[in-house]
């Protein structure tokens, strides 16, 4: 699913919307050990993935905010480093804590989202890899951190809404080749080999 050329990308901003507001409900009543329980992800704590979550939307802002006054904005000021020094720095917080970090920020992007300039949706922010992209693919990008996230916190399965599925896996597709050994890979798209393992994504 492709948004409009102008104008805000509609299905995209209710997606993440709606994520969000999944996330939030998953998260009442979290307790203080599932909070620095470990996550799906190797090395950090459920609290490390709301913290991140967290601050991730504070990036969205700080882009979008950026992008209605015409200002080119690195996602992460402080770039990589800043990044993760912000995640080790609120890991450890109370569960309360933690879920009312995520709900506040998710609600600013809610927020700076609805009131965006139509304008605006095009200007430009750069990622926290250096890519720039627009306020429509910052978007995509939110949607996408919440989702994946959400399930790496290990509380139950969470599936990928089929419409974040449209939107993001022609973009994923042209980078498997990156990924894995072209030959196996070509071999296993034709049907004439096993799955090729790839790497991490």
């Amino acid at each position: 699913m492709s948004p409009p050329e102008g104008g805000p990308p509609t299905e995209w901003v209710a997606g993440c919307v709606a994520a969000q507001v999944v996330l939030d409900t998953a998260l009442v009543g979290l307790d203080d050990a599932t909070a620095r329980g470990p996550s799906l992800l190797p090395g950090w704590s459920v609290g490390h993935v709301l913290t991140h979550v967290a601050r991730n939307a504070e990036s969205v802002v700080w882009r979008l905010e950026g992008a209605a006054r015409g200002e080119l904005r690195d996602q992460y000021p402080g770039g990589l480093a800043q990044r993760t020094e912000d995640i080790e720095g609120g890991a450890a917080r109370a569960a309360e804590a933690l879920a009312d970090d995520v709900r506040r920020t998710s609600a600013a992007v809610e927020q700076v989202m609805a009131e965006l300039p139509a304008a605006a949706w095009d200007a430009p922010s750069r990622t926290s890899r250096g890519v720039v992209e627009s306020s429509r693919d910052a978007v995509l990008s939110r949607w996408r951190e919440v989702v994946v996230h959400h399930g790496d916190l290990g509380l139950g399965p969470v599936p990928l809404p089929p419409d974040l599925v449209d939107a993001w896996l022609p973009r994923e597709l042209p980078r498997l080749a990156e990924r894995a050994d072209p030959t196996l890979l070509l071999s296993w798209i034709i049907g004439r080999g096993d799955p090729p393992a790839l790497a991490a994504w």
